[in-house]
């Protein structure tokens, strides 16, 4: 099944939902820019500068941004300058080409029965909610979920992924708090088996006391886990807070060292004006982003769409 068969196309809700959760970011851009070129007719090489620090500003980092200035530079350079609407249908196509995204029909494999994602990333992004939202969404879907509590290192973080498998109507698999996360992940993958499941989602630790640590658990878990299915995980999904900005970009850094991150989830896009940083981490990791947080409510997960990112930041 394609992912927009599995989700549904957009509703005109979702698309209202996508544009309110980014109007900060919009404004933010969108207005860092129009100072940037304000009474002028035509841009030219000499406003590029200003154009720059209007990009990085935005959180959208340095060497994408310079990416991004050298396209309009190559089209300064060949028509000398450029208007306003030339501007902003260049930076458009440019920020779109950089973004990173999976097909819609591969968002998912479901030929692989139970489809296993490790979902990693530090604790307060957002990661434990991410997980209940999109439990919800499969289970809506007709699929058969189960949720996998391996962040056993914070009792708050097992009761709230409980809170969710409640609200979203799914089994969890649990142990006690200071349990051995591999032994969680192992005991919901038997059981996610033993269900017919169709996809299991694994909580694991935000953050242990050093990269070190990290690695060697994430690792753990990985090796664990294919004692079961040889080729689990099939997805590693790292959650990142999009309101912490360049922060985000180093967490992503941090993560991608300690495992072999494969998609992203960016949540609290509607409550910052530093969203660019989506484009920012796509670019430099060449790390498909699976989904964005745009809202509270449950269906406020959506999949990433970056045609629709990219037309709700320029829209007017």
């Amino acid at each position: 099944m394609s992912f927009l068969g599995f989700f549904g196309k957009k509703s005109s809700e979702e698309k209202q939902a996508l544009e309110s959760g980014l109007q900060k970011t919009k404004s933010g851009l969108l207005e860092r820019i129009s100072r940037a070129v304000l009474g002028k007719k035509t841009i030219s090489s000499a406003d590029l500068d200003d154009i720059e620090e209007a990009l990085i500003a935005s959180d959208i980092g340095v060497e994408t941004t310079l990416k991004i200035i050298e396209s309009l530079e190559e089209r300064v350079a060949r028509d000398k300058f450029m208007n306003s609407e030339e501007l902003d249908a260049i930076l458009h196509n440019e920020i779109e080409k950089l973004l990173v995204s999976k097909p819609q029909d591969e968002v998912f494999d479901f030929s692989k029965k139970p489809y296993v994602i490790m979902v990693v990333g530090v604790n307060g992004v957002g990661k434990t909610t991410t997980i209940g939202k999109l439990a919800y969404r499969l289970k809506e879907s007709g699929k058969k979920v189960v949720l996998g509590a391996a962040d056993t290192f914070r009792a708050a973080a097992v009761d709230q992924l409980v809170i969710w498998s409640q609200r979203a109507g799914v089994p969890i698999v649990k142990q006690e708090m200071g349990a051995d996360p591999a032994s969680v992940a192992f005991d919901t993958l038997k059981s996610a088996v033993a269900q017919d499941a169709d996809v299991v989602l694994i909580d694991t630790a935000g953050r242990l006391h050093n990269k070190i640590n990290l690695m060697n658990e994430l690792t753990k878990i990985r090796n664990v886990m294919r004692k079961v299915i040889p080729d689990a995980p099939h997805d590693v999904l790292l959650v990142l807070d999009g309101s912490t900005g360049q922060n985000a970009f180093h967490q992503a850094q941090e993560f991608t060292k300690a495992t072999d991150v494969t998609s992203l989830a960016v949540t609290k896009l509607d409550g910052t004006a530093k969203g660019g940083v989506v484009i920012g981490i796509a670019d430099q990791f060449k790390i498909p982003v699976k989904f964005i947080g745009v809202g509270e409510k449950i269906e406020d997960l959506q999949i990433f769409d970056k045609s629709a990112f990219v037309d709700s930041l320029f829209k007017k």
